[in-house]
């Protein structure tokens, strides 16, 4: 638990507009916490804990960073655009969930890379759906998942930084956590002297005989 929470709340910090160098784009977490959530969380923590993170960091960046006000119609208007997005944190979390963390690293690297890549279809076909600039045509869907709308960074730059993000967070953590259980069954692997053992390898000296 309290590694879940530590992770959490660096994984919070880092959602912070900057905490990244510019050079290194639009990185973000999020795609390889929730699928490492419900790869390595237990129970309800791994379906819960990252959403509630989630939505905080959410609400805090709204308050604290966007210029848009704390309530309002312009607020409630992006809130309803985001719910798509943490919808398909769950599916991530779910997808987690199919894995174990006794599965090969690079196999939940391929998984965090997926994630990410499904997270990144669903959401911008939405958008498609939602954007009155894009025809709803097989042409426009291509547009929204490549070149996007003129006078705006392109929908392949978020993928390549989506892809980039699922891969290196989710085969940091998971490395991070190999790592750990294999020194932990390293000092399992020691044996551990009892008392009674180790008085057993003593030489007991024999008692002086008292003379008669």
């Amino acid at each position: 638990m309290l590694l879940a929470l530590g992770l959490m709340v660096v994984f919070a910090i880092t959602r912070w507009p900057g905490f990244f160098p510019p050079e290194l784009g639009t990185l973000s977490a999020a795609y390889a916490i929730c699928f490492c959530a419900g790869v390595y969380f237990s129970k309800a923590i791994a379906w819960w804990l990252p959403l509630l993170t989630l939505f905080i960091s959410d609400v805090a960046l709204n308050l604290f960073y966007y210029d848009t006000p704390a309530v309002g119609d312009d607020t409630k208007y992006k809130w309803v655009y985001m719910l798509p997005n943490y919808v398909m944190y769950l599916a991530l979390v779910g997808l987690g969930r199919m894995h174990s963390r006794k599965s090969a690293w690079w196999r939940l690297v391929f998984g965090g890379v997926g994630g990410a890549f499904l997270f990144f279809v669903v959401t911008n076909t939405i958008a498609w759906l939602q954007n009155p600039d894009y025809p709803k045509t097989l042409d426009g869907w291509i547009r929204a998942m490549t070149t996007g709308i003129p006078g705006f960074p392109p929908p392949w730059l978020f993928l390549r930084n989506t892809l980039l993000s699922g891969g290196l967070f989710t085969g940091l953590f998971a490395a991070a956590m190999k790592l750990t259980a294999s020194s932990e069954s390293e000092l399992d692997k020691e044996p551990v002297k009892h008392p009674e053992e180790e008085s057993e390898g003593r030489e007991v000296p024999e008692p002086e005989k008292a003379d008669a």
